[in-house]
């Protein structure tokens, strides 16, 4: 296991939710213990569904205090960034894929005070963001492709992570997942350094959700 002296956040992916509950659904994320609440906007063009955009954050931000963990996984996202951050999102992560300058696009973001997380797809080198982890407060990997929820793990996401790990030396950065997480898979996801946990499937369909993220935040102690 790294020592990287970083929190496990537990991230419950709020499109796994009943969108006619949605204040219902972040209340019971509080109940189970979440840090942060994911929040997958996708344009239908960057990824092949769609699904909500800066009014539903607003919204989100109405009903609680949990972090809101905005993945922008749309095409020049960095059009988009200040009407999110407006909206209330405390993280914004952007697509290495989906900006053309990425350097200036985490700028924008870093500028107006919120964190900045990165996200790559599963065939997208770590090694894309070597110049821009001094910029950055989160790398987020993609262990399913982009687009819908309940896919499958994709197992390579754990060395992309060791590595990525290794990479960062000292750097306080955050490493998220997200894709196929599960009580069977979460105790080899934490030994590779990750420390952020998106989960939808693996918590909205659990018979006890709160123990579920005790045990994706700890492994299967």
């Amino acid at each position: 296991m790294f020592n990287h002296g970083l929190t496990t956040k537990v991230a419950p992916s709020i499109l796994s939710a009943d969108f006619t509950r949605m204040a219902e659904a972040l209340k019971s994320m509080e109940e189970w213990g979440a840090d942060w609440v994911h929040c997958d906007v996708m344009d239908g063009m960057f990824v092949p569904n769609i699904t909500f955009g800066q009014q539903m954050i607003r919204d989100f931000r109405k009903n609680t205090n949990l972090i809101l963990d905005v993945h922008l996984m749309v095409q020049a996202p960095e059009r988009y960034i200040d009407e999110f951050i407006e909206a209330g999102a405390d993280i914004i992560t952007i697509h290495q894929e989906a900006t053309t300058h990425l350097h200036r696009t985490i700028l924008q973001i870093r500028d107006k005070g919120v964190k900045c997380g990165v996200a790559i797809n599963p065939a997208t080198s770590i090694y894309t963001l070597e110049e821009v982890l001094d910029d950055i407060d989160m790398v987020l990997l993609m262990s399913c492709d982009p687009g819908f929820g309940g896919q499958p793990f994709i197992p390579y996401a754990l060395n992309k992570a060791k590595r990525l790990r290794e990479m960062m030396g000292d750097r306080q950065i955050d490493i998220e997942v997200d894709g196929g997480v599960s009580e069977k898979n979460i105790d080899i996801i934490l030994e590779s350094g990750i420390n952020a946990i998106v989960a939808g499937s693996a918590l909205f369909k659990s018979q006890d959700p709160k123990k579920t993220c005790e045990i994706l935040r700890n492994g299967n102690r």
